[in-house]
């Protein structure tokens, strides 16, 4: 089990040393750029939980991350919204439920109000996508996708229109490699690319849960593919993670210093983002969510 632990999170929250050549370059931090922060990420500091200290099983007990501040992520070439590239795609793999649909289009609308970027959904393709080779059965009797087949042989062949980022869903479980027993995800961040699994997700867990953790986990991901690193400022959707249960104990929100990041160079509006955001968990009965940007809202008048 550690073992898995620790490969998930090396390869679904972008803590491999690949990461940085990954992304695509950005022009050099203007002098503008280092000044200091907009009154909105002032005011909403406040609302940030700082860390406590990490204890064993917990993911910055085991990795001494460095953190990033917000000089060093303008520095560092990451992705960033143009005319050609502005759209995010999530890709369903396999035969899902209605439920597991509900929860994909649900995925679909947080993450166009998270990021602020228009998001779609593809043509839901068929698990026979995916060959015998690429196939097994689990430990207790459940089949299994290579993550890599799906990244290498499906999702780098598609090429959608204006497209940014691009996460396959599966609805079947997956393995990274013959060793391991499994794994929630893998991407590519060079390629822009990712797949996760909705499988281990739902276990244990009711439509609620579930939905908040996909939420988590999606817009982790795709976080990391516009260039935030992990987060040791504060609790924060960003956080690097071990488990399940330490990712339910982490804050769907991002903290003040990671919403900076990712406004500098999206430029949206920090307020209407706030609104839509407390709009879309109060229509899903996310109560932490709601309360998270009441707060961030009471900050900002």
């Amino acid at each position: 089990m550690k073992k898995f632990l620790l490969l998930f999170l090396v390869v679904l929250c972008s803590c491999h040393s690949e990461k940085k050549e990954n992304l695509i370059p950005k022009p050099q931090s203007k002098p503008e750029e280092t000044l200091p922060p907009q009154p909105y990420f002032t005011a909403i500091k406040i609302n940030d939980v700082k860390l406590g200290e990490p204890v064993f099983g917990e993911w910055l007990y085991s990795h001494k991350e460095k953190g990033q501040s917000f000089e060093q992520f303008m520095k560092t070439p990451h992705v960033v919204p143009s005319k050609e590239e502005n759209i995010i795609y999530l890709k369903p793999i396999g035969k899902f439920d209605l439920v597991q649909l509900k929860q994909i289009e649900l995925v679909r609308q947080y993450l166009q109000i998270f990021f602020q970027l228009e998001t779609k959904v593809l043509e839901n393709v068929s698990n026979d996508i995916i060959p015998d080779h690429a196939r097994r059965i689990g430990d207790v009797g459940q089949e299994q996708f290579l993550a890599g087949y799906i990244l290498n042989h499906v999702l780098k062949e598609e090429k959608p229109h204006k497209g940014i980022a691009l996460m396959a869903i599966t609805e079947k479980d997956l393995y990274p490699k013959p060793e391991w027993n499994y794994v929630f995800g893998l991407a590519s961040y060079r390629d822009k690319i990712a797949v996760s699994s909705i499988h281990r997700m739902q276990e244990e867990a009711d439509f609620t849960l579930c939905l908040e953790r996909l939420l988590k986990i999606c817009s982790h991901e795709i976080g990391h593919m516009f260039g935030l690193h992990h987060c040791i400022n504060a609790n924060c959707v960003m956080n690097g993670t071990n488990s399940m249960p330490e990712t339910d104990t982490h804050s769907i929100r991002l903290c003040s210093l990671c919403q900076r990041k990712l406004n500098s160079g999206f430029k949206y509006d920090n307020k209407k983002r706030l609104i839509e955001l407390e709009k879309y968990f109060k229509e899903n009965n996310l109560t932490e969510g709601i309360e998270l940007m009441k707060k961030d809202l009471k900050s900002i008048k």
